[in-house]
């Protein structure tokens, strides 16, 4: 969805994941755009430094970086495990770190970047069952105010975007579960899911010009979830 948008928008892509197969299809989507894949882990300092070369080599810059890696677990707080608790925290909080310091250098090189990490409406509000993913989206959004006021000197801006319930993958569970959807419906005033195509236009405003006094920002797409 925010491949799509911005390359519809006339930009260049670089698709970064742990698989590849996915990541060729979204390039495949996006044709005629210029889409480059790289696959890579986002925990690991290395594979992550390499993917900003390769995007300097190909592309020549680096205007935007979105990071939106993240998985999650739902169960009570007592029941996770110290390894379930960093696979989750480690691909949301460190791997976004880890992105935006391979990326910033070259941002700052030209007194330019946007910089998007997609946080949660759950690091905002709480959430039972939630223990390790509303404490990464959280800090996600701190981390993002960090570098927005470190990075405002050379040009740089740093917004998290806060989705609430979307029909994506990470909340197919939810789809199969009947009360749990439910659940989630009664809690958003407009009374459904959001649809991924309707990120596309936050992502858009933060990564051009239109979005050059927003910095720091924690911009929230809920629905009304968090209104009430």
């Amino acid at each position: 969805m925010m491949a799509e948008a911005l390359t519809e928008a006339g930009a260049s892509v670089v698709l970064v994941g742990r698989h590849e197969d996915t990541l060729q299809a979204v390039a495949d989507a996006v044709k005629p755009a210029r889409a480059m894949v790289f696959r890579a882990d986002v925990t690991e300092p290395d594979q992550v430094k390499a993917m900003a070369g390769a995007t300097m080599e190909e592309f020549g810059r680096l205007d935007v970086l979105i990071n939106n890696a993240g998985i999650n677990m739902r169960k009570p707080a007592l029941e996770f495990t110290l390894e379930e608790w960093n696979d989750v925290v480690d691909v949301s909080l460190k791997g976004t770190f880890l992105c935006c310091r391979a990326v910033a250098p070259h941002m700052i090189e030209r007194r330019y970047g946007r910089i998007i990490n997609l946080s949660s409406m759950l690091g905002r509000v709480g959430l039972e069952g939630r223990a390790p993913y509303t404490a990464a989206k959280g800090g996600l959004i701190q981390l993002t105010r960090t570098l927005a006021l470190e990075w405002a000197q050379y040009g740089i801006t740093a917004n998290a975007l806060c989705p609430g319930p979307f029909a994506t993958p990470l909340n197919k569970v939810l789809f199969d579960d009947p009360e749990a959807y439910k659940m989630f419906v009664d809690g958003v005033p407009l009374g459904r899911f959001g649809a991924p195509e309707e990120l596309g236009g936050m992502v858009l405003l933060l990564a051009s010009p239109a979005s050059s006094f927003i910095t720091g920002a924690a911009l929230l797409v809920d629905g009304g979830w968090t209104a009430r």
